[in-house]
């Protein structure tokens, strides 16, 4: 290899590391944010979470949700969601349920002002200690596999390369609830099964790499972290793209031919893959270096006979 080439790959790593450490500040911005966007505006939590019922009804598509909210409001006594289904004139009313049958009113009457044919699609009926009970389950199903995670990733790797790919999981699962708090589209249980697909998606993505790290630091003990860092980047950065690429397609299919009950799974799963791809590289192998990670730590201390 002769000196001009060293130079240019010294040259193109060090743009690497300037590329790496700028990705890692833009991670703990937009992470600062995410948190902020939910504690701020929270959840609209799906129908699986809070209980109550949800009607879809097809009307006129001229008739705007404008309309059919107050006339809703007024006869249901309380605050009803008026959201857009998937076409034209297909609304999803969302509102607390009324047990007593004789008290709740009857939609093609309380709807009678818009003089319009109205068709009940389906109507679903959740009682809230259900909801509730799919709240703690849902937490409770999220906090055993971080725990999972956790004693694997202590088992596999050194506790800095373990903290790099751990903190990536949490940062790739903040992203995806900070959308979902911001957009206010509906929190339910297909959303939760996404989040914890994408914990194990990003968890493989963040362990290619700091399994590549760990092997340089072996092989190149002489050399600095900063440096190892870049390689194990650069030597992974196709495979990676590929992967990210070809899982990308299949979900934008899921997304466009699965229709409005898939529509949620799908979008987390967007965010959460290229949230992932990008935090395996900005986060997953930038935190061990701050953490002082060294060649040190992965060298095997050969046994000395005792006298």
């Amino acid at each position: 290899m002769n000196v001009k080439t060293i130079n240019n790959s010294s040259q193109a790593l060090g743009y690497l590391t300037k590329w790496r450490y700028a990705s890692s500040l833009i991670s703990i911005v937009f992470m600062l944010l995410s948190l902020t966007v939910i504690g701020v505006k929270g959840f609209n939590l799906g129908l699986d979470f809070t209980g109550g019922v949800v009607t879809e009804i097809q009307i006129d598509k001229r008739i705007t949700a404008s309309e059919i909210q107050p006339l809703m409001n007024a006869a249901y006594q309380q605050e009803v969601s008026v959201i857009s289904a998937s076409e034209p004139g297909r609304w999803v009313l969302r509102y607390a349920n009324i047990p007593d049958e004789a008290q709740r009113p009857q939609l093609h009457t309380v709807l009678a002002p818009l003089n319009s044919d109205i068709s009940v699609l389906n109507s679903s009926i959740v009682g809230p200690q259900v909801g509730q009970e799919l709240v703690e389950q849902g937490g409770l199903a999220l906090l055993v596999a971080m725990l999972c995670i956790m004693g694997y990733l202590s088992f596999r790797f050194e506790w800095r390369l373990a903290s790099g790919a751990l903190f990536a999981l949490v940062h790739d699962v903040v992203f995806v609830l900070a959308f979902f708090s911001l957009s206010q589209m509906e929190f339910n249980l297909t959303v939760l099964a996404a989040i914890l697909a994408i914990l194990g998606y990003s968890l493989n993505d963040s362990i290619i790499i700091a399994d590549r790290v760990r092997e340089q630091l072996v092989a190149k003990p002489q050399w600095n972290t900063t440096d190892i860092n870049n390689l194990a980047v650069k030597s992974t950065f196709s495979r990676t793209m590929v992967t990210s690429g070809t899982t990308l397609l299949t979900v934008v299919a899921l997304w466009v031919m699965g229709g409005a009950p898939l529509e949620g799974f799908s979008i987390a799963m967007f965010i959460g893959i290229l949230t992932g791809t990008w935090s395996s590289i900005s986060v997953g192998a930038t935190l061990p270096e701050f953490l002082g990670l060294k060649a040190e730590h992965y060298l095997v201390v050969p046994l000395t006979d005792t006298p």
